[in-house]
């Protein structure tokens, strides 16, 4: 039986985004690509999302290598969240609390299983 996933990372119980997203920062709305996953915190009760932007001299330009507070659009939805530290290829982190800007699975059922 073949499974068809979107996101086949290493923690399959994790949920994530990984395609086009409108960036947010301060006045500007930025088109850029994007990876994202998240999880429940049992221990805290909160759901954490992270991942990262794609290099974008734009973005680099807003952020200036500092935390930064955006707002992340995807056709999931829409979050606030905090830029920050840059990888060596220009790729800021990204991430947030709560409610992500992507589609979270709610129940154990799966639709494919």
């Amino acid at each position: 039986m073949s499974h068809d996933h979107t996101d086949p990372g290493e923690h399959p119980e994790d949920d994530g985004y990984q395609g086009q997203a409108t960036l947010v920062v301060g006045e500007e709305e930025l088109t850029v690509q994007v990876e994202l996953r998240g999880h429940f915190q049992p221990i805290d009760g909160y759901y954490r999302w992270y991942g990262r932007v794609q290099a974008d001299t734009r973005v680099s330009e807003l952020a200036g290598g500092k935390k930064t507070k955006v707002v992340l659009r995807t056709p999931g939805g829409e979050a606030p969240a905090e830029l920050s530290d840059p990888d060596p290829w220009d790729r800021y982190r990204i991430m947030g609390t709560s409610t992500p800007p992507f589609v979270v699975q709610t129940t154990l059922d799966r639709a494919d299983a």
